[in-house]
């Protein structure tokens, strides 16, 4: 039997990330670098650990991320959402708990546009009476 791969896609914020699922010995690579090397920061990290230590998955399958867009905080969310997404094409039965933990819902928050004749979305010119 060949390995199979699962692909799935994940976004956050402006950032999108098509994650790959191969059984191997847990290795993470994000746009053919190492997760050490792409995201300097633990938490970012951690954040793409999440659903595989939810499901206790973790060290079962080797993760291929390309991803784009966005800042860094962002991409680490999208890379978590494909994670969780294609976790679910390899068993139905982890959607409970992967629901319960938020990770297959996808974060609707975006950078509120700016509007014009103001300073942003929401700050203002000061107003002065004279």
């Amino acid at each position: 039997m060949a390995d199979i791969a699962y692909n799935a896609t994940g976004k956050r914020k402006d950032s999108v990330a098509r994650v790959t699922l191969t059984p191997g010995s847990g290795n993470i690579t994000v746009n053919k670098r190492t997760v050490d090397d792409y995201f300097p920061r633990e938490t970012l990290r951690m954040i793409i650990r999440m659903p595989l230590e939810v499901t206790s998955m973790s060290g079962k399958f080797d993760i291929a991320a390309n991803v784009h867009g966005g800042g860094m905080s962002g991409q680490a969310g999208a890379i978590r959402h494909g994670i969780a997404k294609a976790l679910l094409l390899i068993d139905g039965e982890l959607r409970s708990p992967l629901k319960k933990e938020g990770f297959i819902t996808r974060d609707p928050r975006n950078k509120e546009r700016k509007k014009f004749g103001q300073k942003a979305a929401r700050a203002r010119f000061q107003f002065s009476k004279r």
